[in-house]
């Protein structure tokens, strides 16, 4: 897993000012666009672009499926860290519509969540401010193998030839 610093930048540029996000942003490399965003866009944006897309936790993925072939990054919110929406958006992602790219969780992300978001799909985060960097490395560590299979390994742990 990935862990994103906010501070020193992630490669990625949300397109906006003060007023809130552009409506119709450029292309460029590296973006970071809203869902609006992409949607008055992705009919006139080049193909071989390097773009992302942020979600909200109520956006129904499934409705990207012919759009995912050209995001490099998903980025899905958690509003709450009880709320786990976005962990059905990530499995939904990585399970059913076979999406390849990074899927980043943002918003508030503590270290306990890290064992699910990794087993749903999730390959990089932002912890929430406070969150200890160390403690969300060792945290990954605490479950090597699941019983039933999750979105990174397919197969059942008695399925597995190390089993």
């Amino acid at each position: 897993m990935k862990f994103i610093d906010t501070l020193h930048g992630s490669g990625w540029r949300t397109v906006g000012g003060e007023d809130g996000p552009a409506p119709h942003p450029l292309p460029r490399e590296g973006q970071l666009l809203t869902l609006e965003q992409w949607h008055a866009v992705r009919d006139t944006w080049p193909q071989g672009l390097r773009t992302a897309v942020q979600l909200s936790n109520t956006v129904n993925v499934a409705d990207l499926v012919s759009d995912l072939p050209r995001l490099a990054l998903v980025v899905l919110h958690f509003p709450k860290w009880t709320d786990g929406r976005a962990y059905t958006q990530a499995r939904l992602l990585r399970q059913r519509l076979r999406y390849g790219g990074e899927i980043r969780a943002t918003g508030d992300v503590v270290v306990d969540m890290l064992p699910l978001l990794h087993r749903c799909g999730f390959d990089a985060v932002v912890l929430r401010q406070g969150q200890s960097l160390d403690d969300a490395q060792r945290a990954l560590r605490f479950f090597e193998a699941h019983y039933q299979g999750d979105a990174v390994e397919h197969r059942p742990l008695f399925g597995r030839a190390s089993a």
